[in-house]
């Protein structure tokens, strides 16, 4: 596999290896001992799956006490998928990375425990998976208002679809007390 870093510390871009033929393709998702010598260290403990239509944007999520590392891929469509450094201790304080995932690249995108992550679909439905490092917990969770102007976030999207908890989140600003108790 292809481990690609970005500015953000831990955030890196994987590109497995992928067999194909005429048959179609075989890729591993997950081996332990090839993500450890990539640097990715934790355990991962849940795993989760969602669809969601096209302009669906789910984010900008994390959980405050007991953070979780995402590693995630979308295996039907297409996403654009982001990780926001909250860690206003950090260099690179509000900053972010986005990458398109999709089932035709199958790339793969690990966010570390202590960044802020959401995605929005590009395509007309997409399949997203992912294994995270700690277990959901609801009482925990917090985030960040997609379209925060501090962190100008170049989405896909103008209108996206979003729930009422994903429209009624804090700016940055607002949540600084929250970011504090996640790193």
């Amino acid at each position: 596999m292809n481990v690609i870093e970005t500015r953000l510390k831990g955030v890196v871009i994987i590109e497995p290896v992928v067999f194909g033929d005429h048959r179609g393709f075989f890729l591993e998702s997950y081996n332990q001992n090839s993500y450890r010598a990539a640097g990715i260290q934790e355990n991962f403990v849940q795993d989760n799956h969602s669809r969601s239509g096209k302009d669906v944007l789910r984010g900008l999520h994390f959980q405050r006490k007991k953070p979780q590392g995402k590693l995630v891929r979308v295996t039907e469509g297409e996403v654009f998928d982001v990780a926001v450094d909250i860690n206003p201790h950090s260099e690179t304080f509000t900053q972010w990375v986005g990458i398109t995932l999709s089932a035709n690249n199958h790339r793969q995108f690990y966010v570390p425990p202590g960044y802020a992550h959401g995605f929005v679909v590009i395509s007309e439905t997409a399949d997203f998976q992912y294994k995270c490092t700690e277990f959901y917990d609801p009482a925990d969770e917090g985030g960040i208002l997609w379209n925060d102007s501090r962190l100008a976030i170049d989405w896909p999207v103008i209108n996206p679809k979003l729930s009422d908890k994903d429209r009624n989140l804090p700016t940055i600003e607002q949540a600084l007390d929250q970011l504090t108790t996640s790193i």
